[in-house]
Order: structure tokens, then C-alpha cells, then sequence
């Protein structure tokens, strides 16, 4: 076994430990809602998976150097775009805005950002299952995303899907969904969907269930550390 794999089959570890226990642990727990819980340990895993599976890319894979690159969630700011004011009919707003534009800033962020060198590589957002609704959103924080600095391509790492289509068979090649493919189609970003576990996502057979419990594969990590790989490479030195 090299080190890759080794690493990989360590988060499967974790995956397992995690979800086979959470609704025990929701279950047990006086402080907080059962549903919290549970949505809270699965997106805390998500963005764990994500982030390794970036550092084996960029340390086992493409051989860098650790230090050189940053994982956090450090908002960016964005700010008034002009077109918008040119758009206000209330010519004191207008006014209004112009003044005090440098004052209009929206702060944002992904889940897990991907820095090197200290810039943004990588914009990640990760969820544990994701529907068209959800995408909507997705798709205007990474146009946001690509207008505060101009990152283009934007990961999804989802541990199920509810999108439809053939996202959950894991199959070679992914074709989506009719749904998916209209918005993708409203958006100029490159939105790349890793979905890890297989099976369109049930709300009736949660996997913290044990009845419904699905296997993390590490064939499905090992494509996914690819795909951020090939993305990395342009900064690999």
C-alpha cells in the first residue's frame, strides 16, 4: 500500500467511525436538536474529506511543498458593481450610493478555500447532499466568487446527490441532469461536482441509519484527489 492510499483509507476510517455513531451521539446529546446535530457532523466531514483529500493532492501527488500553500474560510469582500448603480431610477439614491459606494461591501466565503502562495487556487464548497435548489445558490457565490478574484472553476463536493440524473452512479462519465444542466447553462463558471458516495439521496433512508449506512469507496477518493490535482498542477513549481 503507498502513501496515498494509506491516507485515503484513513479517511474511509474516519467516515466510518463518524457516521456509524452520529445518531447515537444526536441521539444522547441534551444540549442541541437531533436534526442539528446530524447536519452538523455531516458537514463538518465533508469539508474534513475535502480538505485531506487537497493535501494528498498537493503533497503526495504534485510533490509540493506544504507550507506554500492555505486552507481556510476567510471571507472576501466584494463591492458595488457599477452596472447596478447605472440601473437606480430614484436619482437620490443614486446619488446615495455613489457617495458612500466604498462602504457597500458584502463579505463572502466557501467552505474550504485553497490558497497557494496566497492566492486563491481553489473555492470549495461542500455539502452533505446537494438539490437544484441548493445549486442556485452555489452557482451565484461562485459568479461572485470568480468577480471579487477571478477564479473561474468552483468544486462541489457532495457526500450524496438529490440533483437527478445519473450523479449518484458514479459512473466514468457523469452526463447530470436536465434541471442541473439549465442552471449550469445561466452561469460562466466551470462548477465541477464530486459526489462520493453512491445512490441519488433518499430522505427516508438517512445513512447515519444503519439500515441505510453506504460505503465510502476509496475508487471514488482517488478520483477526486485526480480532479484536484490536474487543477493544481498549474502551480506546482
Amino acid at each position: 500500500m503507498n502513501i496515498v492510499e494509506a491516507k485515503l483509507n484513513t479517511i474511509i476510517a474516519a467516515y466510518d467511525k463518524l457516521v456509524k455513531g452520529i445518531d447515537d451521539q444526536a441521539a444522547m446529546s441534551r444540549d442541541r436538536a437531533y436534526g442539528g446535530i446530524i447536519r452538523a457532523g455531516k458537514g463538518e466531514l465533508v469539508e474534513g474529506i475535502a480538505t485531506h483529500l487537497v493535501q494528498i493532492a498537493w503533497e503526495d501527488v504534485l510533490h509540493q511543498n506544504r507550507a506554500r500553500m492555505e486552507i481556510n474560510k476567510k471571507k472576501m469582500p466584494i463591492g458595488i458593481n457599477e452596472k447596478y448603480i447605472e440601473r437606480i431610477a430614484d436619482p437620490r439614491v443614486k446619488e446615495y450610493v455613489v457617495k458612500h459606494r466604498a462602504e457597500f461591501i458584502y463579505k463572502f466565503g466557501t467552505d474550504v478555500q485553497v490558497f497557494v502562495d496566497g492566492r486563491l487556487a481553489l473555492p470549495i464548497e461542500c455539502k452533505a447532499y446537494t438539490e437544484n435548489a441548493m445549486l442556485k445558490r452555489i452557482l451565484f457565490d461562485a459568479e461572485l466568487m470568480k468577480e471579487a478574484v477571478g477564479t473561474n472553476t468552483y468544486y462541489l463536493v457532495q457526500l450524496e446527490s438529490q440533483l437527478g440524473g445519473d450523479y449518484g452512479e458514479l459512473n466514468e462519465v457523469t452526463y447530470g441532469s436536465p434541471a442541473t444542466h439549465a442552471l449550469l447553462s445561466h452561469c460562466d463558471v466551470d462548477l465541477k461536482i464530486i459526489t462520493l458516495l453512491k445512490g441519488e439521496r433518499k430522505v427516508d433512508r438517512p445513512i447515519h441509519k444503519a439500515d441505510f449506512f453506504k460505503e465510502l469507496k476509496i475508487t471514488e477518493l482517488q478520483k477526486a484527489v485526480l480532479l484536484f490535482a490536474n487543477d493544481l498542477k498549474s502551480y506546482a513549481r
